[in-house]
């Protein structure tokens, strides 16, 4: 055991590499540039599950008819309080 802790304080860790390097005159940074940028963004769009053109459609469908319903409620209740309304304050 002693000497697991011991090999173990002796050879520093990449994390602790690093740290020295950061706390020197110069710090350590990455150098990340537009192209690196749009490889990356080609790399992850790949990584995509697109939906199918049928998917699409039964989503598109759904949002329409929800945004129809939402309408109706919200048309509804504007007009309940619209007459309750009219028989509180006339």
């Amino acid at each position: 055991m002693a000497k697991e802790e011991k090999s173990a304080k002796i050879s520093p860790s990449s994390e602790e590499k690093a740290e020295k390097k950061s706390k020197g005159n110069k710090p350590v940074k990455k150098k990340r540039g537009i192209v690196k940028y749009f490889k990356d963004a080609k790399a992850e769009f790949k990584k995509v599950v697109w939906p199918t053109p049928k998917e699409t459609t039964r989503n598109t469908i759904v949002v329409l008819v929800m945004c129809i319903v939402a309408g109706a409620v919200i048309f509804g209740l504007d007009s309940l309080f619209g007459v309750l309304n009219k028989l509180a304050f006339h």
